[in-house]
Formats: C-alpha cells, sequence, structure tokens
C-alpha cells in the first residue's frame, strides 16, 4: 500500500558528493564525441487506429545507442508540432515510475492518441484522435527511459541495471545524437518534461544537458528549461502535507487529524509511535486507501472489482464548469496497463512501430522489476543550481493527488526563496477558475489545476493543453 510506504522509505543526500559525481560522469571522455545516430522510421499506419487514411500527424520512432560501444538502446516516438515544427518548441518527455513507458503519455496524457474503452477482451483495442494533444503547439519526443522501461535494451545483457545520475546521461547523449541525425531542428528551444517520478529524473536530466552545453559538446542543445507535473521532489516518506490533504478532502475528521499532530504529525517520520498514535495512525491510512492515490475523487481499484463497477457505470466523459471535456474514462483507472499491453504487444503494432524483433520479452506499461538504483533522493538542489543558471521551469500540479499534494509542492517552491514576482491568484479559462498560481524571481511557475490529480492531463485535458500552451508561449497563465 502506497500510504504505508511513506512511513517507511528513507531518504538522505549528500549534495557535494551528488556534485562531485556529477561532474565525474558528465565529462569522461566517452561524452566528448557524439556517433550519428541511425534514421528513426516514419509510421504512417498503426493497426487499430479509428481513422481513414494514413496517420493525420507525423510520427517517426527509432532507436539511438547511448552509453559504452552504444550498449543501451533507447526507443523513441517523435510526434511533429500540428503547428509549425520548424520553429515551435521541442519537449523531451519522460514518464515516470521509474519504468512507465512514455507510450503512456502519448496514447493516454498529452499526446495526439488516446485509446477507446475496449468492447471485449479479445480484440485489438482501438484508439482516436486526442482533440486535447499538447503536439497541437510544440514537437514531442517520447521517450523510454531508463533503459529496460518499454522498447529500450541494452545489447550486452538482459537486466542492465542504471542508476539514476547514468540514466540522466543516457538522456543527454541521446538528445544529442537525436539532434545531429535531426540537424534542421538544432535551433529550435528544447525542454524536458515528465509527471510523478520524473519530478526526480527531469531535473537531473536536464543538469546533465546543462554540463554537456557548458563543455561545447556538439551539437549544441538550445536548452531552454523544464516542466514537471506532480512530481516526487523530495523525504515522501512524511505524512504531514498528505494528513493535510486528507483532512481538506474531508476523508479523515478534525479530531483524527488533530490526534495524530499531537502524536507528532508527519514531521518525524522516525519516531517511535506508542501504541495508541500507532492505531490512529491505522485508521488514517485505512480511510485514505479506500480512495484511489492518485485522484481522492475516486475509489481504489479494489473496492471497484470487489463492487462489480463497470466502465459504463463509471464513465467521467463530461461537461466541466461550462465547456466540453473529454477526459480519460475511469475505466482506465484501474485497466489501462492492460489495454495498452494488449496492443503494444501485438506483433502487427510492433512491425508497424519498427520495433526489433527479439530485443524484449514482453512490453509493460509501466515495468515494476526494472533493474535500477534510486541515487537521489532530493531534487531540490538541481532546482536550485538550474535556477542559477536561468533555465526557466514549470511546476504543476492537480489538487485531487494524495500521492503527491499541491500543498508539498507549494511549500517546497516558495522555500526556495526566490522573490516573488506574481503573487497567488486565480487563472481561468472562458471566464473561469481553473486553478492558482505564483512566479517567482528565478524563473519559476507554480500552477494549481482545480478538480485535477495525480496525472493532470488525463482528468483535465483542455486545463492543461492550455497551461501549456500559455507557459510553452512565455504568456502569464
Amino acid at each position: 500500500m502506497f500510504s504505508t510506504n511513506l512511513l517507511r522509505r528513507k531518504c538522505c543526500t549528500s549534495f557535494s558528493l551528488l556534485l562531485g559525481t556529477i561532474v565525474v560522469l558528465g565529462f569522461s571522455s566517452s561524452q566528448f564525441f557524439v556517433a550519428l545516430a541511425s534514421a528513426g522510421s516514419k509510421v504512417e499506419y498503426i493497426p487499430g487506429f479509428q481513422h481513414e487514411g494514413p496517420l493525420p500527424f507525423e510520427l517517426e520512432t527509432g532507436y539511438v545507442g547511448v552509453g559504452k560501444s552504444e550498449d543501451v538502446q533507447l526507443f523513441y516516438y517523435f510526434v511533429k508540432s500540428e503547428s509549425n515544427p520548424s520553429i515551435d518548441p521541442i519537449v523531451l518527455w519522460i514518464s515516470g515510475g521509474p519504468g512507465c513507458s512514455s507510450f503512456f503519455a502519448l496514447a493516454e496524457e498529452l499526446g495526439p492518441l488516446t485509446f477507446d474503452v475496449p468492447k471485449n477482451n479479445l480484440t485489438l483495442p482501438t484508439l482516436s484522435l486526442n482533440p486535447y494533444s499538447w503536439t497541437k503547439v510544440a514537437s514531442f519526443i517520447y521517450l523510454d527511459l531508463p533503459v529496460g522501461t518499454g522498447f529500450s535494451y541494452a545489447k550486452s545483457f538482459k537486466n542492465y541495471t542504471s542508476n539514476s545520475i547514468e540514466t540522466s546521461y543516457h538522456a543527454a547523449e541521446f538528445l544529442r545524437k537525436w539532434l545531429a541525425d535531426h540537424f534542421e531542428y538544432q535551433s529550435n528551444s528544447f525542454y524536458v518534461g515528465g509527471d510523478s517520478f520524473s519530478g526526480m529524473t527531469v531535473p537531473t536530466v536536464v543538469q546533465a544537458i546543462s554540463y554537456g552545453i557548458e563543455a561545447r559538446l556538439k551539437p549544441l542543445v538550445n536548452l531552454k528549461g523544464y516542466l514537471i507535473g506532480n512530481g516526487f521532489t523530495f523525504r515522501m516518506d512524511h505524512l504531514d502535507y498528505l494528513l493535510r490533504s486528507a483532512r481538506g478532502f474531508g476523508i479523515i475528521p478534525d479530531e483524527l487529524y488533530q490526534s495524530i499532530e499531537e502524536c507528532g504529525g508527519g514531521t518525524a517520520p522516525d519516531m517511535n509511535y506508542g501504541l495508541i498514535c500507532q492505531f490512529k495512525v491505522g485508521i488514517f491510512l485505512v480511510l485514505s486507501d479506500i480512495n484511489f492515490g492518485q485522484n481522492f475523487l475516486e475509489t481504489n481499484c479494489y473496492l471497484q472489482e470487489e463492487n462489480g463497477v463497470s466502465s459504463e457505470q463509471s464513465s467521467v466523459a463530461k461537461r466541466f464548469r461550462g465547456f466540453a471535456v473529454r477526459a480519460l474514462d475511469r475505466y482506465f483507472v484501474c485497466n489501462g496497463p492492460k489495454v495498452s499491453s494488449r496492443w503494444a504487444n501485438d506483433g502487427s503494432v510492433q512491425e508497424a512501430l519498427h520495433v526489433r524483433k527479439g530485443t524484449i520479452e514482453e512490453w509493460e506499461q509501466c515495468r515494476e522489476d526494472l533493474p535500477y538504483h534510486k541515487t537521489v533522493f532530493d531534487s531540490r538542489p538541481y532546482h536550485a543550481i538550474l535556477s542559477q543558471k536561468g533555465y526557466r521551469s514549470l511546476i504543476y500540479n492537480g489538487d485531487g493527488d494524495l500521492y503527491v499534494p499541491s500543498l508539498s509542492a507549494e511549500a517546497w517552491t516558495k522555500a526556495m526563496k526566490y522573490p516573488i514576482i506574481d503573487d497567488w491568484r486565480p487563472w481561468f479559462i472562458n471566464n473561469q477558475v481553473v486553478g492558482y498560481t505564483r512566479t517567482f524571481s528565478n524563473n519559476m511557475t507554480y500552477a494549481k489545476i482545480k478538480g485535477s490529480a495525480h496525472i493532470a492531463p488525463t482528468v483535465t485535458p483542455l486545463e492543461c493543453l492550455v497551461m501549456f500552451k500559455r507557459w510553452i508561449s512565455y504568456e502569464k497563465l
């Protein structure tokens, strides 16, 4: 249970050791030479797409070899901007996990495709166009990172073991090699984005790319900044913000909240709770677990199954505060990984995507047994360094998330102690309040999205598209 893991996980980091490791890895001799990456392959048709003729957007897939002897082969999906790809920004998107394929972002979150609710479990799942795709205003490279994720693999080892720092330099090398092969985009503005666990990954990747720029590694990346949605940032083992959010959502009564606070709350995760305090925390965990951690408005999957909730009964196709929204159907909250796996493991699909045969045993949306070591436990030092270098950042949060509460994101962004140049205010779409925002002097913008969740674009797609479009265009939210 996730809430239990919050109590158990311990994390610490030495900032000086972290920087030393980065410098050593970042300036190893292998980083100074960029071989030309093999060209990607255009994808004109994909099985199951509910549209006559070729894809109405430009999709390319391929592999780029990185690391020693290019042993690691990173798989990517590149979707050109539907506006003006020659000048529009390009976003390198890395889904969380770690071990979740960025195909999720392409086909279930913010990309041009969206899965339809399947009619049965026998036929190939189908896909339709996503009317709220972020590719309307920017090009996206959806990268399967780290190695072992999605279709990415290592040639010499079946279970290649990687870590946080090595992965960041794999991504930086990938981007330089991709740019060497796609020279027409070398002047485009580049950003790195991701959500969930990528709150740890994205800042380290941006840092690795920035070190390459400072070392004048060719081709130079026109790096402008990064964006993170509901990202894990630091010490998520404490209960403090989770408790406050649960009280604010009405999941627990005020007397339980106050009594747990008297026990020490979540500010001292290593303290030895007495039996009474343990009992109170246990009640809190049970009440929280009834709700789906990514969105407190949802019922946890095991309870939906026990109560026999069908996809028709739980559809969230809705009209949200006056404008039409096509949100991801609740069916996919519990069944999305099964649907996407059935599609991605089909032979005709892999052939269409130009997947190399025999490189993986089975595609999984999120690989749980990923051979990966977490070696970064606090990304705030990276944010501080990147701010000093002048990079822009957007930190956004759906306010219905129990995994990464928006209260936590509000607190750590403000605790960086940069002057506020645009203080807390609502932001609007069609004269409706859809969230709140503030901007700091270090080019960091924080945005809260009302009624949203852990993977915000799946629940509030229009709001998130407008937020991204305004920010990437240097407009105020």
